[in-house]
This record gives C-alpha cells, structure tokens and sequence, in this order.
C-alpha cells in the first residue's frame, strides 16, 4: 500500500509540473493604473505606461507566480507637468525608485477561475503585502499569435501612506489609492 500511494505522489508531481508554463508580459495588452480623490470633488487618474514582466502559471495544479516591474517615470496622466510633480521626490521620487514592483508566489482560486493574486507590492522603496481581486480571468488560444495568452483585470485598494507616500495628506487628499491592472501575458 506504502509503495502504490509513493507511485501515486510521484505520478501527480510529475502530472502537475507538465502544465506549468512560463507566459511574458504583453505590454500592448497590460495596463497598471491608478486613481486618487481629489478634494473630494473629482478622482485623478494616471496610468504607467513602461511596464515587463512575467508570469509562471499552472492551471493544473492551481498555482503560479508573478514578477511584474513598472517603470515609474512612465507615468502619464496626460498632462505633463502633473506628470513630473508624480515623479518628483514629493511624491513617487521616480530618480530614487525607479521602478515599483509586484511579485507573488500565490494564486486564489474560486473553482477553475483565478479569484486573486496575493503578493508583495513595492513602491519607494517599501514593501507590503497586496491581494489583487480579479474582476475576471480566462485564458484563450490568440490567433494572430498562435499561442495560448491568459489574462484578466484585477483591482485592490492601498494604503499610500503605507508606501511613504504622503503628498497632501495633511491637506486632505486620501491615503486610499485604487489600483487597477489590466494583464495579458503570452505563453513561451
């Protein structure tokens, strides 16, 4: 019995790791914004438009991980100089942080769907831990590309002042910032 439930262990280890697969951020396709109240009258949106990364995913055995780096200077909120007061050391000080980045190792499952993703989020040099709702998940053969891409939107709400972020607080504006990250990713 010992040695069949051994072959057992070893066929279903061996099973599950042959669906894993490595998938490379698209950034035509992947978008991480964020949006911020301001005064309470009106929400300022931005978006970061230089971003790479990669995703290890098994659907199999209902795991995976993510490394995900945004280029901080890409920001873009479509009007240039609130585009450089971001990036100043007021703010997201994208000359000594250049990059924020979202890694995990944990996939939340609600059936066959991907729920979450949990990981640690860093920006400004900080680092906190950070659930990533997915709104919704699929993955699909693309036929321009002829390879499977697997993607989704997924939202969460931060602390900024977690991150050290703390630009008008004391004036009123939120410390709650909504991020939202639209991803597809391409199977290698």
């Amino acid at each position: 019995m010992r040695k069949s439930l051994s072959l057992l262990a070893v066929a279903a280890t061996l099973s599950t790791s042959v669906f894993a697969a490595d998938y490379a951020i698209d950034p035509t396709h992947t978008f991480a914004t964020f949006e911020i109240g301001h005064f309470g009258a009106t929400t300022n949106r931005a978006r970061f438009d230089k971003k790479d990364g990669k995703i290890s995913f098994d659907k199999a055995a209902k795991t995976g991980k993510v490394d995900i780096s945004i280029d901080i200077a890409s920001v873009n909120t479509g009007t240039a100089m609130f585009d450089k007061h971001l990036q100043s050391a007021e703010i997201l000080d994208a000359a000594k942080y250049p990059k924020a980045q979202f890694v995990s190792s944990k996939f939340v499952f609600n059936g066959d769907k991907v729920a979450a993703v949990e990981g640690n989020l860093t920006i400004a040099g900080k680092t906190q831990p950070v659930t990533l709702k997915a709104n919704q998940f699929a993955c699909y053969d693309n036929p321009m590309l002829k390879r499977e891409v697997c993607g989704g939107d997924f939202e969460a709400t931060i602390d900024r002042t977690a991150f050290g972020v703390n630009y008008g607080v004391d004036w009123g504006f939120p410390k709650n910032v909504r991020l939202v990250i639209q991803v597809e990713a391409v199977k290698q």
